[in-house]
Order: structure tokens, then sequence, then C-alpha cells
């Protein structure tokens, strides 16, 4: 392959999206070079790799570079990115090097929605994989089978997480498309839930006559552009019977789920190592795309069955009588309720959560529905708010999401910081419970010296 732009640099390459895209340039030859500004697990594996990458971001950082990608997270300040404008650096977005990247395979299947792209992302993959299909991959989260969040593939097929920030989805052109789910996220881009849904169709706009739209019904708002979509459509839920992919006699236990797939009048049983209700929409999802890419259904059930999860997606950290500790990545109020649905569904046990609310403007938006979603629990510790790409906003903080769910008449929940988390889960420690530590920062840090203090 002619290659004219050789060296490549990624600014805020610890991102777990930045990281995977990286790693994959990284496998094919390019001279990847980075930076971020703290150390993490992600740049530790990177270094690995022997990626050169510079902790704390420097304009010097750039030089040399024929391409300059950088994250969401970055500001249009950042020295890097000024430099490389100044020296007129060609600059890709993220989103923007994932569709030049898509451009190298014949077919992109992107799997999209508010919820669950990462699972069903990556359950895909795995499907695709063992079925010697040899994808490339590029997804949110590290696969536990491979410890990486990125595949490089020999086939002709490009599987994609689709985010729908800042509308990166659209850089997309999709041959296969999957639509999860859609609830109001990402407040900071989308002025409301309608806006949000016409970006997720037009997500579908470029996907050819010979392509398809896989659409979960059980969501509503996904459910409503079916009618406005001019490709073909398969569909699948729980609750909605009108479907191509249904799924029935759900059992779930100690963390493990079966149910009976029915499509085309037939009957399947499937089993998954994840619990919850989401899990199984997550896992119909899969088998869709599967199903339209004519993988056989024996290949589909004996893949899910394989299925090890994703870390920090129902991550459970230690179980036994004594303790378990779950790690997750949820941060809204659906995803929250989800999981607190599942652990309860699964295990006759007390519950106590400590959630890490992720960025001010989304917890300004649904404090509400953050106090609601997290209610079933036994006891709760909320811990000062995750900023991440946001700048620090004294006039919004998570002792609002405290005081409506002691409005709504809990008994057992309170604000704690990150510095108290473990000393504060210890004093209300009791022999036999479940602990879930929740949110999109940084808690998951938090884990195993948790563990180390407890056992």
């Amino acid at each position: 392959m002619l290659i004219s732009a050789k060296n490549i640099h990624f600014i805020g390459i610890g991102g777990i999206g930045m990281s995977g895209i990286a790693e994959l340039l990284h496998n094919q030859k390019f001279n990847i070079t980075g930076s971020d500004l703290t150390q993490s697990t992600n740049v530790d594996r990177l270094q690995k790799l022997n990626i050169e990458i510079s902790i704390g971001h420097k304009a010097e950082n750039i030089n040399g570079s024929d391409i300059v990608v950088y994250s969401d997270a970055i500001p249009k300040d950042n020295c890097e990115l000024i430099e490389a404008k100044k020296q007129n650096i060609i600059c890709y977005s993220r989103a923007k090097m994932i569709s030049q990247l898509a451009k190298l395979k014949t077919s992109t299947v992107a799997i999209s929605g508010t919820h669950g792209k990462t699972t069903t992302t990556s359950m895909i993959g795995s499907i695709l994989k063992d079925s010697e299909l040899d994808p490339t991959i590029i997804v949110g989260g590290v696969v536990k089978s491979i410890n990486t969040n990125s595949v490089l593939g020999e086939g002709d097929i490009f599987v994609v997480e689709a985010d729908e920030y800042n509308r990166s989805l659209l850089e997309l052109n999709p041959t296969i498309a999957l639509i999860n789910n859609i609830d109001l996220e990402h407040v900071d881009c989308y002025k409301d839930i309608d806006d949000l849904k016409r970006t997720f169709l037009e997500f579908t706009s470029p996907i050819p006559f010979y392509g398809a739209v896989s659409i979960c019904k059980d969501s509503e708002n996904a459910a409503s552009l079916i009618e406005s979509i001019d490709k073909p459509i398969f569909t699948y839920g729980i609750k909605s019977k009108d479907v191509d992919f249904r799924a029935e006699d759900i059992v779930q236990e100690n963390g493990k789920t079966t149910f009976n797939l029915i499509t085309k009048n037939k009957k399947y049983p499937i089993s998954i190592n994840l619990p919850g209700q989401y899990n199984v929409l997550n896992a119909l999802g899969a088998i869709s795309i599967a199903t339209i890419m004519n993988i056989p259904i024996d290949k589909i059930t004996t893949s899910l069955n394989d299925f090890d999860g994703v870390k920090r997606r129902f991550d459970i950290k230690t179980h036994s009588e004594e303790l378990t500790i779950i790690d997750d990545y949820g941060h809204h109020p659906v995803e929250v309720e989800s999981v607190i649905k599942a652990i309860k569904d699964n295990w006759d046990r007390r519950l106590v959560v400590a959630f890490q609310p992720h960025l001010y403007s989304r917890t300004a938006q649904f404090s509400k529905e953050f106090a609601q979603s997290l209610l079933s629990a036994d006891s709760v510790l909320v811990t000062e708010i995750f900023a991440s790409r946001e700048s620090m906003n004294e006039s919004i903080n998570s002792e609002k999401i405290v005081e409506e769910m002691k409005n709504l008449g809990h008994k057992s929940v309170s604000n704690t910081t990150l510095e108290n988390l473990i000393n504060d889960i210890e004093s209300n420690y009791k022999k036999g419970d479940i602990i879930l530590m929740i949110g999109a920062g940084n808690i998951w840090r938090y884990c195993d010296p948790l563990k180390d203090r407890l056992l």
C-alpha cells in the first residue's frame, strides 16, 4: 500500500477510544506517538508496544507528525492542537480517523444506541471472529478475551462502536447498522430528544440498498424511526411481539442468563455469561446482525455462550458469600437502574452502591432521574462529580442527588469523596454485601483497594 502519511500523533492517547485506534495503526506499521495528561492502564498497554507517549501536553510533541488525531476531550486551545494547525499538519478528530480506517475495508458494521454499544459491538466482533471472518474491530472497552479494545483483521469487515456524542457517528458510512436504544443523553450536544432522534435517523442515511438496519422495538424512541428509514429493517425485542428476533422464558441466576430465541417461528436456547434483561437485548442485537450476515445460528449461540464480557461492564472483581464487588461503567440513569435491577434479580443480598456522577451537565439535567434509579439499593454513597471534558462548575454538585433520594424516602444515602470512599464503605459494610462501584470516571481504581481492605 502506498503511504504518504507515516507519522501519526495522538493528543489524549490514553482515552479508551483513542488507545484502540493508536494500537490498530501501530499494528499496521504506522509510526505512532502520543500524549496524555496522566499515566493510565491504557497508556501502560501502549507503552509496552514501544509506542512513545509523553505525559503532559507540549507543543514540541507534534514535531515530525504527518497527521494529528485528537480526542473529544481535548479543548480547542490545547497547545499541541494549536501548534499542529500553525504547522499546517492535518488534524483529525477521533471519529474522523475511525471513518478513514473504515475505508480500508469493504463493509462497515456500526453499532449505535444510547446504551449497550460496547457490549453489543464486542459480542458481534466475537461472533464474526469465531466464524473465521477475521474482522477489524474498534470498541469502546477492553474485551476480556483479547485484553484490548481493537483487533486488526485481514478480513473485509470493519466492526465499530458508533458514538452519538458530538454527532461523531455521522462520520461513518455503515453497510449494516444497529440502533440498540435511544434515550436523551449528551445534553451538552443535543437540545432535546427530537434532536437526538434526527441524528440517529441521519446515521442510517448512507446505508446502501443491499445493507440493513436492525432496531430494538422495545425502545420507543428507536422504534419511532422505523417508518422514516428507507432501507431493509430487522427488529428485535423482549416486550415487543411483532419482531424478527424475540427473547422469551428469560431465567437469571448467579450472574448468568438463559432464554429462548424466537425467530422465523423457530425456538433456539441461548445462554450468556451476563446478567440483566439489558444484556439479553444486547445479545438479541448481536444475533440480528450476525443473522443478517448469514452466520449459522449454531455458531452464533456457541460464540455467545463463550463470550466473557468487557472490562468495566458488570465486571465482577471478587465474588464470594462474604463479599462481592462489581465494577460498572454506567453513567446514565437508565444504565444505573438496569445494573441495580440485574443485581437484585440475580442475588438476594444487601446491595451497597457507590456512585460517581459523570459530567456537570449530565448531573444537572438528570439529578432527579439518578435519585430514582438508585432507590432500590439498600445503601448509597454518592461521590463528587467527575468533570471529564467539562470545566469546573461550583454551582452544580452531587449533593442534589442525595437530597432528592432523601425526599423520596431513602433511609441510607449520603455524600462522600473519593478520598474517604473506602473508609465510608468499610464502616457501612456487612458480611455478605454486594458492593457496586458505578460511574464512567475513575471510581474503578478503588475496587482492588476496597477488596484488600475488606477481605
